[in-house]
């Protein structure tokens, strides 16, 4: 059995990720693009992909998400760099930040290394029964709940 991969030509695994990728505000420069990834090899039944970003060591006590996009179609495999507030299909639930997309890496100052966690979720479902306005830890419970397979990238940033 091939395994379920996720790749990306803007981030590697274990590597600092470029500061376009990073947020552009609470005193941060960066532009705030999301990445491109890609994945193949889904498992038998996907029905829908879920896409997020975690970054375990925020200092909140429960980490800090960056990006949640659910019920993107089956026939999709892959994200264009930039894609966040573009999507064609898929619904960009709310980060942490508190607006719906992708909000870049933004670690506090002299914090040290965050990492950075995107994963694609293959999902036997077409539509994740979620409200819109779930919050993440919902999205995350029934991502980890349903998945029929993940498949992870972590990178990393500095400030």
């Amino acid at each position: 059995m091939t395994a379920f991969t996720l790749r990306s030509n803007d981030l590697a695994e274990g590597q600092p990720k470029e500061k376009r990728f990073s947020f552009n505000s609470f005193g941060h420069d960066g532009d705030n693009v999301s990445p491109q990834l890609e994945w193949a090899n889904a498992p038998e039944g996907t029905k829908s992909f879920a896409v997020t970003c975690f970054d375990p060591d925020a200092p909140t006590g429960c980490g800090f998400w960056h990006w949640q996009v659910i019920n993107i179609p089956a026939s999709t495999t892959s994200l264009e760099q930039g894609a966040s507030g573009k999507l064609a299909a898929g619904l960009e639930m709310r980060n942490d930040y508190g607006f719906n997309g992708y909000g870049g890496a933004c670690p506090p100052e002299g914090h040290g290394m965050h990492r950075y966690q995107f994963t694609v979720w293959a999902l036997p479902v077409e539509k994740l029964e979620v409200p819109d306005d779930a919050s993440c830890a919902l999205v995350s419970f029934m991502l980890n709940m349903t998945s029929l397979g993940k498949s992870t990238i972590t990178a990393t940033y500095t400030r």
